[in-house]
């Protein structure tokens, strides 16, 4: 009897392992999606049914959304030249918090889908000499522009968290490691635990 219920508790315990971490992404994105169509769906300030009810049309956020970006997409390939691009920028300039935030939501979107990647650099940092490393990500490989000549910018993100920190670095303590961005960013948010 007492086998059949070690049996019992090692498939649950393993059936466990796949199912939760599974369950739990796809509720994620489940969530993270109804939640953004719901705040951008406005089929039920439009539509109403006969009595007056509005009308709830599920995915019409998200459509919303996804037309909107290839709208610009287009319009911004196409159409946009560079002296319009520069007025833009220009107006954007003379509002201040609003340039700020535009700026930095911009900057963080094109670390990691832009033309000019700059989480594609997995760097490993000693960071006191005496066996403390860190993995990060080279995001600035000149800092002289600052008076840091031959200090580098690498960001370290947290784990099991979107959020992380950049550190100025001397060159010498950076060792570029060989393997991807992609397996190096899994490896440090999942706090280590990831295989390559």
């Amino acid at each position: 009897m007492n086998r059949i219920f070690k049996s019992i508790l090692n498939y649950l315990v393993k059936g466990g392992l796949v199912v939760l971490p599974l369950g739990a992404a796809i509720f994620f994105i489940v969530w993270l999606v109804a939640k953004i169509d719901s705040a951008l769906n406005l089929s039920d300030t439009i539509w109403v049914d006969q009595a007056g009810n509005p009308i709830y049309i599920p995915g019409l956020g998200i459509l919303t959304i996804l037309l909107i970006l290839l709208i610009a997409g287009v319009i911004v390939t196409n159409f946009v030249t560079e002296p319009i691009y520069n007025w833009f920028h220009r107006w954007l300039n003379r509002l201040p918090i609003l340039n700020f935030i535009y700026s930095s939501i911009k900057d963080l979107t094109e670390a990691f889908v832009g033309d000019e990647k700059k989480f594609n650099e997995p760097v490993l940092v000693d960071i006191n000499g005496a066996g403390l490393k860190k993995i990060g990500f080279l995001t600035q490989k000149d800092l002289s522009k600052i008076g840091l000549p031959g200090d580098v910018a690498v960001y370290f993100p947290f784990s099991y968290s979107f959020a992380g920190q950049v550190c100025i670095v001397r060159i010498e303590q950076v060792q570029v490691l060989n393997m991807s961005a992609s397996e190096a960013m899994k490896f440090v948010v999942s706090g280590g635990v990831s295989h390559f």
